[in-house]
């Protein structure tokens, strides 16, 4: 069961790239990420409110736990990580071809697993270590092609906000790891809605205070922003792909480098999304440093059973 869930959230996972990236298309960055907290906190308010007045959703999947500021310090943490990777993600991914931005955040599993390495103490097999190797070398061959496209990996800093995205999403995927363990395991137990829930409504409440006090006073000097369908797209397909990934993980058999690995795979999606329909570039060879990172996250996977 949770390896179906992870593989559908990594097909709306994809789709939330390619409509994100629709959505930023000659758009104010800020506001546009304004909303999308916006509307997927109005997605899960009702099922805070319904929880915490009614017994409705009582032993469903859809209640969402109660809890005082000892849980709720760990989901602000978090709606920091998140949000400030999403902050440089969105920016990176508006200035730079989907097909570039996917294969680079499909390494965000290596990054898990190297961050497990230092942080966990976790040892690496020879079948992981060649999963980071290829991962390596397919960044390497990236560089390359998008050099052909006039982006140097060096000296761009959209690329730098790319990378520094995928690293936040790893350290966020680590903490996930943290926050769903049970107690007697070493984590915090949290429950899966509760987070998802309130860290949704804490970025919200943290990017409305960045447009009013960032975005706003020089918005006539800035990107203007225009409204787009697909705005609401985003926070629709990422908030069911994110329940689909929290409930994966509250399921005792899931294990969350296996998880991490399959969501990457929207990579797949969002690089067919950016072939056809924002006619992106020298295809041929990104596929081929695509390829790299597949292969790599295939042995990640042989070493990790």
């Amino acid at each position: 069961m949770w390896l179906i869930l992870a593989f559908m959230s990594a097909a709306l996972l994809g789709c939330y790239d390619s409509l994100k990236k629709q959505a930023l298309k000659a758009n104010a960055v800020i506001p546009v990420l304004f909303l999308n907290t916006l509307f997927s906190s109005i997605i899960f308010l009702p099922f805070i409110v319904l929880s915490g007045t009614t017994d409705v959703l009582d032993g469903g999947m859809f209640h969402v736990a109660s809890g005082g500021w000892e849980m709720h310090k760990y989901i602000l943490l978090k709606s920091l990580i998140v949000l400030s990777s999403w902050i440089l993600g969105y920016f990176g991914m508006k200035h730079l071809p989907l097909t570039i931005v996917g294969p680079i955040n499909a390494t965000r599993p290596v990054m898990t697993l190297v961050g497990a390495l230092l942080v966990f103490g976790e040892r690496l097999n020879h079948w992981q270590w060649i999963g980071v190797l290829l991962a390596i070398a397919s960044f390497l061959l990236l560089s390359k092609s998008g050099k052909k496209e006039g982006i140097d990996f060096k000296h761009d800093h959209w690329i730098y906000m790319i990378v520094g995205a995928a690293v936040l999403g790893a350290v966020s995927g680590l903490y996930d790891k943290f926050l769903m363990a049970p107690v007697e395991s070493g984590g915090v137990g949290l429950d899966r809605m509760m987070v998802q829930s309130w860290y949704n409504i804490y970025q919200c409440f943290m990017m409305g205070a960045m447009l009013m006090l960032l975005w706003w006073p020089k918005h006539k000097e800035t990107t203007p922003f225009h409204w787009s369908w697909s705005i609401v797209g985003v926070s629709v397909f990422l908030s069911t792909a994110d329940f689909m990934y929290f409930y994966s993980l509250s399921l005792p058999e899931a294990m969350i480098s296996i998880v991490s690995m399959i969501r990457r795979g929207s990579v797949i999606v969002s690089f067919m999304f950016g072939a056809m329909f924002f006619h992106e570039k020298n295809l041929k060879a990104k596929a081929f440093d695509l390829a790299l990172v597949l292969l790599g996250m295939v042995f990640l996977y042989i070493g990790s059973k």
